[in-house]
């Protein structure tokens, strides 16, 4: 008769042979996590090395970039295998299109300084901002995710969305001069399309009407044109919905439907101010 220590130790065997099994059965190995965190929070730094609290030279700008983009490709070395080239020809290829991006990045940073009054100056933006901290990721990750990288842009994304709450999936489509103030609780689907000069306010969600598998390679979040403004809590739900250029959409408010441009959304309620010396009976607030 085995003792409990031997049923313990046969346990922890099963268990561990189980768990060999079960890993050995995913689909394609992945990047680091820890790494991938480093190298996003690193090439955020790099490009605006404010956040260093240090100068840079030229030649530090040269030899950063060079050292970013052989950490890149090991990063992608693990998803060799269901990348369509090469990892050293996909990291070429995102960095050269990180001048286009910078270029998005700059013109954000700009508008949120022209969009919030409490921001003094492009500093303070690229230093405290979750929202502007959030574009920057996305729009890093939004270009690996275009030139087919699995499982790395959504890494990155759920770091950025870890730190600030802001939840933007790298396939979204997002124009330039976007400003997200405050941020929390904000969610932006894979779908997603956002035109220009557009502002979000937080808790906004950009949704799917409801969630099938069999949707995966449709079209299920909304479409916001340009200068549209989502204030705080609005919910916009449906790949077929459109919030036409130039509306305004109102605090919780609830969209599944098309939106005409130049419209003004919002909820109708009613606010009763009155003195409570004049209440016969005491007003019991449940919470």
């Amino acid at each position: 008769m085995k003792s409990d220590e031997e049923h313990i130790t046969m346990a922890k065997k099963q268990f561990a042979e189980e768990l060999h099994q079960v890993n050995s059965s995913y689909s394609h190995e992945v990047p680091s996590m820890k790494e991938t965190q480093r190298w996003t929070r690193d090439l955020v730094n790099f490009l605006f090395p404010i956040k260093e609290n240090r100068q840079v030279s030229i030649y530090d700008f040269e030899i950063g970039l060079e050292r970013l983009r052989l950490r890149l490709e090991e990063l992608l070395s693990p998803l060799e295998r269901e990348l369509p080239s090469a990892p050293n020809r996909v990291a070429l290829s995102f960095f050269d299109r990180m001048p286009g991006i910078y270029n998005l990045l700059a013109e954000d940073a700009h508008s949120f300084v022209k969009s919030d009054p409490a921001a003094e100056n492009l500093e303070e933006v690229i230093l405290c901002y979750p929202g502007f901290f959030a574009l920057v990721v996305y729009r890093i990750a939004h270009i690996l995710y275009t030139l087919k990288v699995p499982v790395l842009p959504r890494v990155m994304t759920e770091y950025a969305h870890s730190k600030t709450g802001i939840d933007i999936h790298p396939g979204a489509e997002i124009g330039k001069n976007c400003f997200i103030d405050h941020g929390t609780g904000i969610v932006i689907g894979e779908t997603a399309v956002v035109g220009k000069n557009v502002k979000i306010y937080q808790g906004v969600t950009l949704g799917a009407l409801y969630v099938k598998k069999d949707l995966a390679d449709m079209k299920r979040h909304p479409t916001i044109e340009d200068n549209v403004i989502l204030y705080a809590g609005c919910t916009i739900l449906g790949g077929n919905t459109v919030v036409g250029h130039d509306t305004l959409v109102g605090g919780n408010v609830w969209i599944t439907e098309s939106v005409l441009p130049h419209s003004v959304v919002y909820r109708e309620n009613k606010t009763v101010i009155r003195e409570n010396r004049a209440l016969d009976e005491p007003i019991h607030f449940v919470i």
